[in-house]
């Protein structure tokens, strides 16, 4: 990790939406990421299998994909308000190589969507991300997630090569967060981009 992180992420006010930092084991993250999974798990299962997901699938992905890791003093977990009421949230961790941070768990109320939360959000997740001392942002996703991909390419994401694995993972992106040295975009572990 490039440098020792800080200790405080700042809130982010667009109105009428503000994002704070809140603690991932808290009963309104929890239930964040549970409508997060629920709701990316269902659009996997109608696509490859034509049904939603039920309970116990939910309850096995989440015993699965912990999202503990996304606290200090390594991470941090943000929950995005529309109007005061919890509205979507987003992740960021370090990671152990290359001074980058990963965007994990980026979700918006489907009630909530098409208002401006998700860019607000991004923009909070990266501010949250330079925070804590990572010069790149890296995130995977899935190929059927189109409406997040195009987000993230209209904010300067690009393709990388992949930096994990999982059977969820179609699509590696990154993106510089500002490096004052003008380091040239590279993947999200470090290594230079050819043209």
């Amino acid at each position: 990790m490039s440098s020792a992180p800080r200790t405080r992420t700042p809130a982010l006010t667009t109105a009428p939406w503000a994002v704070a930092p809140h603690p991932v084991d808290d009963p309104v993250s929890a239930r964040l990421l549970r409508e997060y999974l629920v709701d990316v798990a269902d659009r996997w299962y109608e696509l490859y299998e034509g049904r939603s997901s039920t309970p116990e699938e939910i309850e096995r992905h989440l015993a699965e994909m912990p999202s503990d890791d996304l606290a200090p003093p390594h991470g941090v977990f943000l929950v995005a308000h529309h109007a005061g009421e919890p509205a979507g949230c987003a992740g960021v961790r370090l990671l152990e190589e290359g001074g980058a941070a990963e965007l994990k768990r980026m979700f918006v109320r489907p009630d909530k969507r098409g208002l401006g939360g998700a860019g607000v959000l991004l923009a909070a997740a990266e501010a949250a991300a330079r925070e804590l001392g990572a010069g790149r942002m890296a995130l995977e996703t899935r190929l059927d997630l189109t409406e997040a991909r195009a987000l993230y390419a209209r904010r300067g994401y690009v393709d990388v090569p992949p930096f994990c694995e999982g059977p969820y993972s179609e699509v590696w992106l990154g993106k510089e967060l500002g490096d004052p040295l003008g380091t040239p975009l590279g993947d999200p572990l470090g290594t230079p981009l050819a043209d």
